[in-house]
Order: structure tokens, then sequence, then C-alpha cells
């Protein structure tokens, strides 16, 4: 007997039409009529997630790595909640994303009931565009609004004065409140594809000023980010650098970079402002090319929170939301660098060091001689790899890097979730400190579920680094033992092997360079997912 469609399957097969074919779910009741519908549309793929930040953070590296997004179905304010801290990593990374949440039925939401919140506040956080469905004739309209409104982050609708890019929010999260009412009654037919606004031109007195720069007397250089990281936009910035002597740089933990063999080389700005101070040292001149001004991630007593040298004047060619950041790179080399080719980049493979116990220093080239071609990787390895891991996987073969751009940690392993479903053909290798894995460690049930090829190396040093790091440089003294016990992950140590193997993922332990080799080149060459524990010495 055929099954009449409601309006949660109005909102499905709507998401179907605007290419939203997978689904990142932690589901509750008034979800049910999605998740039922899902029995009659096999072509989106419904994965469970423990937690509804492992959701939010696969939502994100699937659309990191498509260039389209996928949809998560959370469970009310309480469900939206749990998955804010990877949606503010989606929205500072710039994804693509939407996000279904169940609400109360329409004539519930008086009553006050216990699980009853304030979505769309909550929401309107991380999010870009926000709506909330008020009638069944609404959610095809609305599904479709949403996929295109995430698409669209950051340009302007001319025709519409409340257009939410108009606030110059940034990100691309698109949030969908869905009353439990509208999914169960009668729907109404799917809504079709629904374009996307194509990002706008550099603005031309911008680049006619960002060619005077690059080819007058004072020094100058480009910081770019975005779609400018791809291979096509590094080949351009290497043209430019050619042809004027212009280095480029990125941020610390770019969203997705390309990087390795054959790839022109791009330098990171160091976490540290010293170190942004040092590399850019001597330029007159910066300019932002989909990149924001560097800033400090945190105040510092005594110390500056903008990183940009002093006498040193920044640039706009392209702002990092609605301009199409590639083509305004590709142009600016064309006017700098006519007819000149970006040179190929001709470096020595890396060998992996010798035998020895695993430190800060070494793991990392274990790493870059061992990567496969084309892998994936997710980088939160934070302080172990914040001066290792990019000179060591430098001349690997050519890969991409996703990294930590919002800061919130526990992005790792949701995020090599993601990637690994939208790469199948790829492998994905997840960088993971320790401290941050515990927050979203659920994740390897997943990997395991969906039998994922997915490496993780944990980075066991059994503190939280970063943070003692952080402490010492607020100035406030030496660090006793009250401080050291908020710090220190030991008494008792954590097993991540067993951890692992609890949720279905082989896992090994290395301690020193030749163990995470082999290791490493086994979990490599062997199907689904598997972790590697490796056991630093202390920093």
């Amino acid at each position: 007997m055929a099954t009449s469609m409601n309006g949660a399957e109005t909102l499905l097969r709507t998401l179907l039409n605007n290419d939203v074919n997978v689904c990142f779910a932690n589901p509750g009741t008034s979800e049910m009529q999605f998740v039922a519908a899902l029995d009659r549309h096999p072509e989106m793929r419904g994965v469970l997630c423990l937690f509804e930040g492992v959701a939010t953070g696969a939502a994100d590296g699937y659309a990191r790595m498509t260039g389209r997004p996928a949809a998560t179905l959370l469970h009310l304010g309480p469900g939206l909640a749990n998955g804010l801290a990877n949606l503010h990593n989606a929205r500072r990374a710039r994804t693509p994303l939407v996000n279904v949440v169940g609400d109360h039925a329409l004539s519930h939401k008086a009553l006050d009931s216990p699980l009853e919140s304030d979505i769309e506040a909550a929401a309107g956080t991380v999010s870009s565009w926000v709506r909330r469905l008020g009638a069944v004739a609404d959610i095809g309209p609305g599904a479709a609004d949403a996929v295109a409104a995430a698409l669209s982050a950051g340009v302007p609708d001319p025709t519409d004065a409340s257009d939410p890019s108009r606030t110059g929010t940034s990100g691309a999260i698109s949030t969908l409140v869905v009353p439990a009412d509208l999914s169960w009654s009668p729907g109404t037919p799917p809504a079709p594809r629904r374009a996307p606004r194509p990002p706008r031109a550099a603005d031309a007195s911008d680049m006619a000023r960002a060619v005077e720069l690059l080819t007058g007397p004072e020094p100058a250089a480009l910081l770019i980010d975005g779609a400018g990281l791809t291979e096509s936009g590094l080949h351009a910035a290497a043209r430019i650098q050619k042809a004027t002597g212009t280095p480029s740089f990125c941020p610390t933990w770019p969203a997705r970079l390309r990087r390795g063999a054959g790839v022109p080389h791009i330098q990171p700005l160091g976490y540290r402002a010293e170190a942004v101070a040092s590399q850019l040292s001597g330029v007159r001149h910066l300019v932002l090319v989909g990149a924001r001004e560097p800033v400090a991630s945190f105040a510092y007593p005594g110390r500056p929170g903008v990183l940009t040298p002093q006498g040193t004047t920044v640039h706009q060619l392209a702002p990092d939301t609605g301009v199409d950041v590639l083509a305004a790179l590709t142009e600016l080399a064309e006017a700098v660098a006519p007819g000149v080719p970006a040179p190929a980049p001709v470096r020595a493979a890396p060998v992996p060091p010798a035998d020895e116990e695993l430190h800060t220093g070494n793991w990392a080239q274990v790493i870059g001689a061992l990567l496969p071609q084309e892998a994936v990787v997710v980088d939160e390895s934070i302080t172990e790899g914040m001066d290792t891991l990019a000179p060591a996987t430098a001349d690997a073969p050519a890969h991409d890097v996703l990294g930590l751009a919002g800061l919130a940690i526990g992005q790792g392993l949701p995020v090599a979730l993601g990637a690994a479903l939208a790469c199948p053909d790829r492998p994905v290798v997840c960088l993971q400190a320790d401290g941050s894995a515990l927050y979203t460690i659920s994740a390897l049930w997943s990997h395991a579920r969906e039998n994922l090829d997915i490496t993780t190396v944990i980075l066991n040093n059994r503190s939280y680094a970063i943070l003692r790091a952080e402490l010492e440089r607020t100035g406030k003294g030496p660090i006793g033992p009250a401080a050291t016990a908020l710090l220190d992950l030991g008494r008792p140590d954590i097993d991540f092997t067993a951890l692992a193997a609890g949720m279905g993922v082989p896992a090994t332990r290395a301690r020193t360079t030749a163990e995470l080799a082999a290791q490493f080149a086994a979990a490599l060459a062997t199907p689904g997912p598997h972790l590697i524990e490796a056991v630093l010495r202390p920093v």
C-alpha cells in the first residue's frame, strides 16, 4: 500500500533536488518522521553520530571536500547546542552546511515542556541564515532557500533588503527549524533546485591598487585564504612571486590547503605574535586575498592583538566572503606576471628519521615520509604539530590538509568522518591531539560503523600542552601543583587503544619512530579504520 507524502518527505525530497544527499544525524522524537522517510529514499545517506558535535563536524569535513553542503539532523535546542562548537569551526572555515533542527509541534510550544528553548537564538550565533517554518507549504521553499543561502553566503541579493548576508556575518551555515506537526502533516510537492547566487568579481579599483603595490618599489606580501589555497590559486601566487618577488602567506590553520610534491609552497603564518612579526618584518604592504588581517587568538598582558607589524599597511583585494577569490588571484597574476609560468617545484622526497623515542620533533617526519598520494590530512595536532607538521609534509606526495580554522578543539575525528564519506577513494589521515580527541571520541564508532579508510594517529603527550604554553604566556609566574593538575591528563593515563577497540576500531601503540612507521604503513595498507596511539615524550 503506497504511503502518502508527508511534510518530512517534502523536506527530504527538496534536499535531494538541491544535491544534498548525506545527512549526519542524532535525531529525537521530533525528527522521527524524517527518519522514517529515509526508508523510502535510499539515495539520502543517513549517518548516525552518537553526539551532535560529531554530526556537525562531519558535515563540515564533507563540505570542505565536496564544495556542497551536507545536512545535519538535530533534536531541538539542546541538540543544536551540543553541536555548536563544531558549527563554530565550520563558520570560521566558511563551510556550506544545512542544519535541520526539529522542534516541538506548534500546539505544544506554549506548554513550556522540559526541552523547550530558543532555537533561533542559539542558531544565530553560528548561522548566516535562520528560518523557522510556519506552515507545511513553507517546507519545500524553505529547504531550497536554506541550501541556496549556504552556497551564497556573503553574496548580497540585490532584490532582497532582508538578505542575511547583508549583515556581514561570515560563514555559510543555514539552519532550518521544523516543527514536528509540519513533518507529520500531509506534504506539498518538493521544491526544485534553486541556484545559488554567484560570487562577484573583485572591485576594479582594489585590483588596480594591488597591481600598483606589487610592482612598486616598497616590499609587499600576499595573505591568501579560501579558494586561493587550491592548486590553481597557489600556481597563480607562485607566478606573482616569480615575477615580482612578492611572498605569499596563509593562515596558521586554513580550512583547506593543497600541499606537497609538485604544488607551489606557501608559508603558514606562525601561531605566536613574535613568529608573525619575524615573517612580516620589512613588509610595507600586506594585500589580503580572501583572508582577514591576522590577529592574535587571545589577548596577553602588554602584547598587541593585531599581528601586522607597525609600519605595514593592510589592503584588501578580495574580502573573505562574497568575492571569487580564485578569479581575483588569477587576474592579479595575469596583470603582474603576463606570460610568466609558475615555477615547477623540485624538492627531495622526505625520509624517515633514525629510530628513536617519539617526541615533538620527529613524529611528523614519519608521517611525511610515508604519506600516500592524494591523502586527506585532518590536522588537529595543535602543539605537537604547530611548528613541525608543515615542514615535514611539504615534500610528501600531493595532498590536502584540513585545519582547525575556528580553534574550537574536538574537530579532528568528526571532520575525518565527513571527509572520508566525501572522498571514499582517498586515504584519510587524522592527526589528533590527545586532549581534544576526548571531546568527540565517539566519532570512532561512526568510523567503524561506516567502515571508512581513516587512519587516526593520537599524539599522546598526556597533557593539555597548548594550555600550559598559554598559562606561561599570561605572565602568571611559576606553575604550581594546583594549576598543573588542570593541565595534566595523567592519573590515570588514558588508554586510547582500549577506547578505540571498544568502539570497533583496531588500534596499536607506538613509542618509537620505527614502531610508528611500521604501524602507520600497515594501517594505510589495510582497508577500514585504524588508530595508532603515538606516545610522545612529554613537552
